[in-house]
């Protein structure tokens, strides 16, 4: 496991944060959300007795498992993008769900497209589902087929390429431009950045209700938060919610990401300050995470705002899982996938491992410190799961 530290941070704001992230925006994001069928604030669980086994002030994780039934928090952002699609493409007024609808009614059916490696394209599915629209979903080379049968029972047309991730969202960009279907990803590049917005938005609703669950004086005691990064979409989006929520004095953020896609931390480390893409095979068992290409809008946010970036091995993540699911003491258990368990193994290993003593420290991690983690998806990978908790932490 590495860590480095963010040369480029600076005091002040960037205009992302401020502009398209603001808490009015933020409210009215979650307040449609809370117009869809099944919609429930996911569980807040906080592991008191492991704060102080490991010597901090609180830990708190977000189970995001528990997110309309999906096992993943990714419906947030897809349902919310098409929603913007028929709002400021197609000119359609509504204030919720079922004024959605019934503007969808006499409304010829749209075809939504994307790259996924799992969570993104069953959140998308789930979306145009339920609004009576269709989705073509495609997945890299190496997805487990249990991710692409889940995605077909949403009712979903879904296969598997022959191609790494970032080759495929290149590819299904172009299939879309070809076929008239509307593009629904959840990265950016130049020219393609309204609708990557529109996603990342929509996962704010989770620190909306964070806030809500901790109340304001307690949210605003949060002084660490550990977040996964794949494009850094979910990741940036966190980041600028938390920085505005709090009135620009945001917690000290760590982003963790897989060591063979671990685009985030060769780009900070870079000295001309631009995103660096990873190239091969990506493999990692964090499908979520297995991108090598950082999202513009993403990399802009946490250049800005993230602290420290973590590259590890999949023995972290591993980790991460098995002390959320084995907890210790009457701390309640966690189901987390390998992308949701990563950040929690890689402070665990920060708080007691004595060769990261000396970054733990520099982070200011100890018996103040209380740490936020949303643990952003169940166990995907059933199979993969069972196997990983049958072994010793």
């Amino acid at each position: 496991m590495q860590m480095v530290w963010n040369g480029f941070k600076k005091k002040g704001s960037h205009p992302l944060l401020l502009e398209h992230f603001d808490p009015e925006r933020l409210e009215a994001v979650k307040m449609f959300h809370g117009s869809v069928p099944g919609y429930d604030e996911t569980p807040l669980v906080q592991l008191n007795d492991l704060a102080d086994s490991i010597g901090v002030g609180k830990i708190y994780v977000k189970d995001e498992s528990k997110r309309f039934g999906l096992n993943a928090f990714k419906g947030l952002g897809g349902i919310h993008a098409v929603a913007e699609y028929f709002r400021d493409h197609e000119g359609m007024e509504f204030d919720g769900y079922h004024t959605l609808q019934d503007a969808l009614r006499n409304h010829p059916t749209a075809t939504f497209a994307t790259a996924t490696d799992g969570n993104h394209g069953k959140g998308l599915a789930w979306a145009a589902s339920l609004l009576g629209q269709q989705a073509k979903v495609f997945m890299p080379e190496g997805s487990e087929v249990s991710r692409l049968e889940a995605i077909r029972e949403l009712g979903a047309e879904a296969e598997i390429m022959n191609m790494n991730y970032d080759d495929t969202v290149e590819r299904v960009a172009a299939l879309a431009e070809e076929n008239g279907w509307v593009l629904v990803q959840d990265t950016a590049w130049p020219g393609y950045e309204e609708v990557p917005l529109s996603i990342m938005k929509g996962y704010t609703t989770i620190i909306k209700e964070v806030q809500s669950q901790l109340g304001k004086n307690v949210f605003h005691g949060i002084t660490h938060v550990f977040l996964q990064a794949g494009v850094g979409s979910f990741a940036g989006a966190m980041a600028a919610a938390l920085f505005n929520l709090t009135g620009g004095e945001g917690p000290t953020i760590v982003v963790v990401e897989p060591d063979q896609a671990d685009c985030f931390h060769r780009s900070i480390q870079n000295p001309s300050g631009d995103p660096q893409r990873v190239t091969g095979a990506l493999d990692t068992m964090m499908a979520g995470l297995a991108c090598g290409k950082p999202s513009i809008q993403g990399w802009e946010i946490l250049k800005a705002s993230a602290d420290a970036f973590i590259s590890c091995g999949d023995e972290t993540s591993a980790r991460g899982m098995r002390l959320l699911g084995r907890p210790e003491g009457d701390d309640q258990s966690i189901v987390s996938g390998e992308s949701g368990a990563a950040p929690f193994g890689a402070f665990h290993r920060l708080m007691t491992e004595e060769e990261y003593q000396e970054e733990s420290q520099r982070l200011g991690l100890d018996g103040t410190s209380n740490v936020l983690f949303i643990s952003t998806e169940g166990d995907t990978d059933a199979a993969n799961y069972e196997r990983v908790m049958t072994r010793r932490l």
